[in-house]
C-alpha cells in the first residue's frame, strides 16, 4: 500500500531523512514513531508528494508517485495533519458538503451526519469551525478525512487535543475503518493510542528507520529479553537451578525462595514458553498461572539510547542479510 525505496532528502549539508524504506502492507494500521525532528513530517509530506525526495522512489496503492498519478492516487487517500486549516466563514456543514463536492461523495448528507455522528459533533453541524475547540477542530478534520470513503489514511497526531472521551470516539471509528479493510499510517506522540490500534510500528530516529516490528517484537528488541511470570500449584525448590540450565533461560528471579513464584528470564527471541512450561511440567510442576510481563510502549520508546539503537540496527542488519 506504501512502499519507499530509499528515499532521502537533504537540505543542503543536513540530511533530514536517509535511504529511508518503508513498507505499509494493505489493510494494516501502521504506527509511525519517531522523537521530534527524527523526520517523521518530513516523511509523510514526501508520502503525500508535497515534498519532493532528494533521491529514491515512492509507491502509494501501487502506483508510483510521479505527477501522472498525483489525482488518482490523492483521490483515494484521506489525510489528518498536525495542524488544521478551516474556512471561518463556513459552518461545519457547509465546509464538509464543500469537500464532498470535490470528491464527488454520494449521498453527502447522509454521510456527513453519520461520520459527525460518530465523532459526537452532529448537534454542532450549524456551527462555525472556527468557534469549535481544538478538540473539535481535530475531530472535524477526521470526518473530513473520512468523506470519500478513502483507501488510504495518513493521519499525524490524530487524538491530539482530545479529552479521554475524545480518544476513545476516535480510536473506535480508526478501527471501524480498519475493520472495513482501510489502511492507515498514523504519526503519534502519545504512545498508548498507537498501542491500541497498531499492528506494526516503525521507529525513525536521526532520518534512518532503525526497525519495523510488531509492538511486542518490538518490545523484546528494546528491553533485549522476555520475562515470564510464574505461579505453581505447590513450591519446588530445586526448580530454578533445572531452568537455569536451559539454553534460552538468562536467569531465574525466585520470588520467595521456595520456587512457588518466580520470574523467568528468557531470550528475547524466540518465544519459550511453551518449552519453558513443558520443562517445569517435566521437573513435576503444575502451573497455575503464567504471565508474560511487558513493559509498555511508552515506557519501551523512552529506552531507546545509543545502545538501543546500535542493536535495533544491528538487528535489522543480521535480518537483512539472513
Amino acid at each position: 500500500m506504501i512502499r519507499t525505496e530509499n528515499i532521502t532528502k537533504l537540505y543542503g549539508d543536513f540530511t533530514a531523512v536517509s535511504a529511508l524504506n518503508l513498507h505499509v502492507r494493505p489493510g494494516e494500521v501502521y504506527g509511525f514513531l519517531g522523537p521530534n525532528g527524527a523526520g517523521k513530517t518530513t516523511t509523510i509530506l514526501m508520502l503525500l508528494g508535497i515534498l519532493p525526495p532528494t533521491g529514491g522512489s515512492i509507491h502509494i496503492l501501487d502506483m508510483p508517485l510521479s505527477p501522472g498519478n498525483y489525482f488518482a492516487i490523492k483521490r483515494r487517500i484521506g489525510v489528518v495533519g498536525e495542524t488544521q486549516f478551516f474556512y471561518d466563514d463556513m459552518t461545519s456543514r457547509e465546509y464538509l458538503r464543500f469537500f464532498a463536492s470535490l470528491y464527488a461523495v454520494e449521498n453527502p448528507g447522509t454521510r456527513i451526519e453519520s461520520l459527525m455522528e460518530a465523532v459526537g459533533l452532529r448537534e454542532f453541524l450549524d456551527a462555525r469551525a472556527r468557534d469549535y475547540s481544538r478538540g473539535m477542530k481535530q475531530k472535524l478534520a477526521l470526518v473530513r478525512a473520512l468523506l470519500p470513503d478513502p483507501d488510504l489514511l495518513i493521519l499525524d497526531e490524530p487524538v491530539s487535543g482530545l479529552d479521554p472521551y475524545g480518544i476513545r470516539e476516535v480510536r473506535q471509528l480508526i478501527q471501524a475503518q480498519n475493520e472495513a479493510g482501510k489502511t492507515m499510517l498514523i504519526s503519534s506522540h502519545i504512545l498508548s493510542e498507537v498501542e491500541h490500534t497498531a499492528h506494526r510500528v516503525g521507529i525513525i530516529h536521526h532520518g534512518r528507520l532503525l526497525a519495523e516490528d510488531t509492538i511486542s517484537g518490538l518490545r523484546a528488541r528494546l528491553t533485549g529479553e522476555q520475562q515470564i511470570e510464574i505461579e505453581l500449584a505447590a513450591p519446588q525448590p530445586r526448580l530454578a537451578e533445572a531452568l537455569s540450565r536451559l539454553p534460552f533461560v538468562r536467569a531465574i528471579d525466585d520470588q520467595d525462595g521456595t520456587g512457588g513464584r518466580f520470574t523467568a528470564h528468557l531470550d528475547a527471541r524466540p518465544d519459550g514458553r511453551a518449552e519453558l512450561s513443558q520443562a517445569i511440567t517435566t521437573q513435576g510442576g503444575i502451573i497455575i498461572a503464567m504471565q508474560n510481563k511487558e513493559i509498555s510502549l511508552e515506557e519501551a520508546f523512552v529506552t531507546i539510547t545509543e545502545q538501543n539503537i546500535d542493536r535495533l540496527v544491528g538487528q535489522d542488519q543480521k535480518e537483512a542479510a539472513a
